[in-house]
């Protein structure tokens, strides 16, 4: 029996009716007589979705026990016995409950698939693996139940059910989604315009790529190389001059005349000697096109019009962007040039972009990729001059104009010689002089059609000819090597000056550093390799490309440097020249190496120094702060063994109050000393357990007086995951310091509600508030707000609050309070192994 197919109904948000459309799926194959069930599905209790469930057939939920609570999981035994065509699984992502068949629903369904059973199922986009940290940027929520992407990208099918913002919120404001007692908190939190608009954004680009997967697939399955301009992929052919960040913004805004346009800008390196362009501006290029929106790739290839073509064919472009030939007018006789030949050879499945820019036709000012050696194309052209020009010359003289004068002869021989030499070097040359001398010999000197001379005076004159020819050829080839030489002569002076540069600049990047190596060479890996010592094995410092080797010895390329480190390219062989350049690179590598080990050593150096000041803070608060209290007990205590005076009872009882008072505000400030001294060294270690917030938050309040704080817990809260100690300190050091700032009269407000996988607690006050420059601040140690008086304590509780908010895995951040004050929020992390949970909003929202 074959695998089931899946299909998959993504919801951009939840509440955009991904299970109403899967239910609606299910109605029309039931009337085309599909046996269709449903496995699992969870309505929440909506009208509409409840009453979508009549009429289909409903597979009996599996019971299960878990700490003395009833819960109702998919039974997967059930339907397997059962074995419908078609299975309804809803909430794709879920957890299922401890002592299920599997841990996760997905798991599940893949089952139901491997029985051959078609599934059709939901999930919503925040609860894809890949985008848990983007949707946490987002809503401020980690998403604990995830779903592989390989899982979702395997279906068969995925549907997108999508919805605007406005819509959504309109549809939860009518009741639709959640009972109106959660509504106004769910508008206020998760389902903010901004957050819906970003996971709807996120939702369209994942579905986006997958047909894009389904086209390439589609394609390399049918052999199809043309183009289908089904999305505008704009290709940027790079050459590494000036022009190319012209040539950038040019594709830019033609990719923003079509929605969902994309640039790919694309250098084409040659596969031998230096490459022909800056490295420095070829990162700059980079840096554009990635700030643009684009991307930027490097291709090997010999030839550069095949190679664009190929990769603009083989990523489904449809323009390519190129510009105008920065070579002279003359040199267009040789060769047609790179955008010519591409946009000849393009093919009407490809538009070509032809853009004029300020170094049009001022000749190539980089490098020749080559070096000194000249390419296959023209010493062929060479070899072709040298030899068929004088034959079609001697041709077009001998049956057209005989009678010229060899003189004249000579000279028009000599001109094919030249540009032999021009174009394939000293061999074509010689050889080119050598047979005009034989066809001048033959044809043009008596007797004719003999290779003997009567006049004495041809003789010398072929004789001048010849040694005139090759000199006139060695004087050629020797300035073309010059030229080449210098060009690259001129390329390695670039580089120098980069490198040199880049340790003026600081630049640390090391990779970065090894990925303009491979570049600049045309390598496929580049890694930087150290040991300790002579006998220790090889380790990796740093390394770009593929297949990096783990020894010198196994590289192409190996430059060591100094005793125990060394650089390591594969590729291919690199002639003895580029080993000057190499060398530079390896030793910028090793000075980066250093640079970033010495900037650790400074970041160590630098925490040192904060413990240093936070010390010396710490005595100058301890100086104030701790003799205050002191004095004031035993100020009292002195009173109240003094024997001069007779003190009433109420006096007796004032000096008591504030001796009390006096060694609660010792205790508290040492506490909070000593707690800052464990965050500072690192010796915090939580003990995480299940723990209810209804028995923690009420411990906490007990050093503030009874009628300053309102206490909001429900019971019905998940368990969140804490160190039930360290929360009570915080949330004790919280909530005194809102009272501390609170009016009298406004009473702090504590409340706590479920958010996703997450639970946030509020402490909210109606006190002076905080600006936003300021949110930051309050919480480093030593720092208290505005005018705040020397004895309001250290400024140690709220950041030893953060501290150990943070130990346990939860955040502390200050928000303004709607009608002015500050509001406290504590995120908490839900127990993982517990159940799912429903009763609060923000918990159902996951669905």
């Amino acid at each position: 029996m074959g695998r089931g197919k899946l299909r998959i109904y993504l919801g951009a948000a939840p509440g955009v009716g991904k299970t109403y459309a899967m239910l609606s799926e299910a109605h029309r194959r039931v009337e085309r007589g599909t046996d269709c069930v449903v496995g699992f599905v969870e309505h929440h209790s909506r009208p509409r979705t409840e009453v979508m469930l009549h009429g289909l057939e409903l597979i009996e939920r599996r019971e299960l026990e878990y700490r003395g609570s009833t819960f109702t999981e998919m039974d997967v035994d059930a339907i397997l016995a059962r074995r419908p065509a078609v299975a309804l699984v809803d909430e794709l992502a879920h957890t299922n409950v401890p002592g299920s068949r599997n841990t996760k629903r997905w798991q599940d369904v893949e089952e139901l698939l491997q029985a051959g059973i078609d599934v059709v199922s939901t999930v919503n986009i925040q609860h894809l693996e890949s985008l848990g940290d983007v949707v946490e940027t987002i809503t401020g929520v980690r998403q604990r139940e995830t779903v592989p992407d390989e899982v979702a990208r395997r279906a068969d099918q995925i549907e997108l059910v999508d919805m605007s913002p406005q819509a959504l919120r309109r549809r939860m404001a009518h009741g639709n989604v959640y009972k109106p007692d959660k509504v106004d908190a769910a508008l206020s939190n998760y389902f903010r315009p901004g957050n819906l608009t970003a996971l709807r954004e996120l939702a369209l680009l994942w579905v986006a790529d997958r047909v894009d997967e389904y086209l390439q697939e589609y394609r390399g399955e049918h052999n199809i190389r043309s183009t289908w301009q089904a999305r505008e992929r704009i290709v940027v052919g790079l050459t590494g001059g000036p022009e190319g960040r012209t040539l950038i913004r040019r594709a830019a805004r033609l990719a923003e005349k079509g929605a969902g346009g994309e640039v790919l800008a694309v250098y084409i390196a040659a596969s031998d000697g230096l490459t022909s362009a800056s490295p420095k501006e070829l990162a700059v290029q980079r840096t554009l096109v990635e700030g643009l929106g684009g991307t930027f790739h490097h291709v090997i290839g010999d030839s550069i019009p095949d190679a664009l073509l190929e990769f603009a064919r083989g990523c489904n472009a449809t323009q390519i962007v190129l510009g105008v030939s920065r070579r002279r007018s003359w040199q267009s006789v040789f060769s047609p040039g790179v955008s010519a030949t591409v946009a000849r050879e393009s093919g009407p499945d490809l538009d070509v972009h032809i853009v004029t820019h300020d170094e049009a036709a001022k000749g190539r000012g980089l490098p020749v990729a080559r070096g000194a050696r000249l390419g296959r194309s023209r010493i062929i052209w060479g070899w072709l001059t040298g030899i068929a020009g004088p034959a079609l010359l001697t041709v077009v003289l001998s049956q057209l104009v005989p009678e010229l004068g060899l003189a004249n002869d000579m000279l028009l021989f000599l001109t094919f010689t030249v540009a032999a030499a021009l174009l394939g070097g000293l061999l074509p040359a010689l050889a080119s002089a050598a047979f005009g001398s034989l066809l001048l010999n033959y044809y043009f000197t008596p007797p004719l059609h003999e290779f003997t001379i009567s006049d004495p005076k041809n003789i010398v004159a072929i004789a001048i000819f010849v040694g005139v020819a090759v000199s006139v050829a060695s004087v050629v080839d020797l300035a073309a090597r010059r030229t080449h030489q210098a060009a690259r002569l001129r390329a390695e002076s670039e580089i120098l000056s980069f490198l040199a540069g880049s340790v003026l600049r600081g630049e640390n990047s090391l990779d970065a550093l090894l990925e303009r190596l491979r570049e600049t060479f045309a390598m496929q890996s580049v890694v930087l390799l150290e040991r300790s010592s002579e006998v220790d094995p090889w380790t990796t410092a740093a390394s770009v490309g593929t297949s990096p080797v783990g020894r010198p010895e196994d590289a192409d390329v190996d430059l060591p440097i100094g005793d125990n480190m060394a650089l390591a390219l594969t590729g291919r062989v690199l002639p003895a020249e580029d080993r000057r350049v190499l060398g530079a690179f390896a030793a910028q590598a090793a000075v980066v190496l250093d640079r970033q080990r010495l900037v650790d050593e400074a970041e160590k150096s630098r925490e040192l120094a904060e413990a240093n000041r936070i010390r010396t803070a710490l005595l100058a608060a301890v100086s104030h702060d701790l003799r205050t209290p002191l004095a004031g007990i035993k100020a009292s205590v002195s009173s109240l063994r003094s024997d001069d005076v007779e003190w009433s009872e109420d006096d007796r009882a004032d000096l008591l109050e504030g001796i009390e008072d006096g060694a609660d505000r010792l205790a508290a400030l040492i506490g909070n000393l000593l707690d800052m001294s464990r965050l500072n060294t690192g010796t915090v270690v939580p003990l995480i357990r299940e723990t209810d917030l209804d028995e923690v938050v009420p411990m906490a309040l007990g050093g503030v007086p009874e009628d300053s704080v309102d206490l909001d817990i429900p019971e019905t809260l998940p368990m969140v995951a804490v160190d039930r100690g360290l929360l009570e300190r915080a949330v004790a050091n919280i909530v005194e310091n809102a009272v501390k700032y609170s009016p009298d009269g406004q009473p702090v407000h504590v409340s706590a509600s479920a958010l996703a996988s997450r639970v946030e607690l509020r402490v909210v006050d109606r006190g002076p508030g905080v600006p936003d420059e300021a949110k930051n601040r309050i919480f480093e140690p030593f720092q208290r707000h505005g005018d705040a008086p020397r004895g309001a304590g250290v400024g140690l509780g709220l950041a030893v609050a953060r501290g150990f908010t943070e130990a346990i895995g939860g955040t502390l951040t200050a928000e303004d309070t709607p009608g002015g004050g500050l509001t406290m929020v504590i995120t908490l992390p839900i127990a993982g192994d517990g159940p799912p949970v429903s009763p609060e909003l923000p918990a159902s929202a996951v669905t």
